[in-house]
């Protein structure tokens, strides 16, 4: 399709009149009845910003009628993406048995620095707002700091708690975020069977 036709076919989706797009852009209608026709080899800068504006369209269609392309705006901006993988479910309750085959992917922005997710089973977690199915993203570390959410393996089972430890006592408390379960704890040589996978630095829940 070319270019001329692109404007036109552009003006009447967003109803607009000859003389509207003119005044917008800062052109007489005759100016833009031009352009509509295919006589736009002298259109300057100025002039294709101005009318991709009015006629919401990226300007690079203005200039190569390359049509598909996202509008352009100074406050509008894509959404850069990578994949985290996705390793299988973490109770958020009683321990489950805890799988590290890369099940699948899960795409989220590039502020979230996670080495992988889990996804989120039980209610034990529900005050700390995480709830049942939602993606829960770790960063693999082999501690974390006291009262800090951690995806936590115990004897091959995964659990997603709050972690705190007494070295005075060699105590290890795995705390729920919800009132109806207790605390898991540990000391002296239990905690040989406890690894601290990582931190819990974000999670994501279905909007519904």
């Amino acid at each position: 399709m070319n270019i001329g036709t692109i404007i036109k076919n552009r003006r009447l989706e967003l109803d607009l009149t000859l003389e509207e797009v003119g005044k917008a852009v800062g052109v007489g209608k005759s100016t833009v009845q031009k352009w509509e026709n295919g006589f736009i080899s002298n259109m300057g800068r100025d002039k294709i910003a101005g009318l991709a504006t009015v006629l919401q369209i990226n300007p690079v269609t203005l200039i190569t009628g390359e049509q598909n392309i996202s509008p352009q705006y100074d406050n509008i901006f894509p959404i850069k993406t990578h994949k985290i993988p996705l390793l299988g479910e973490i109770a958020c309750g009683e321990p489950i048995f805890a799988s590290e085959d890369k099940e699948s992917y899960v795409e989220v922005g590039t502020e979230i620095r996670a080495d992988f997710c889990l996804k989120a089973k039980g209610d034990s977690m529900i005050n700390a707002r995480i709830m049942d199915g939602d993606v829960v993203f770790i960063r693999e570390q082999p501690m974390v700091e006291n009262g800090e959410i951690a995806a936590v393996i115990i004897d091959d089972e995964a659990t997603l708690k709050r972690v705190y430890y007494d070295r005075n006592d060699n105590k290890l408390v795995l705390s729920p975020e919800n009132p109806k379960y207790s605390p898991f704890v540990y000391v002296g040589e239990e905690l040989n069977a406890i690894r601290i996978l990582g931190k819990a630095i974000a999670f994501q829940s279905d909007v519904i």
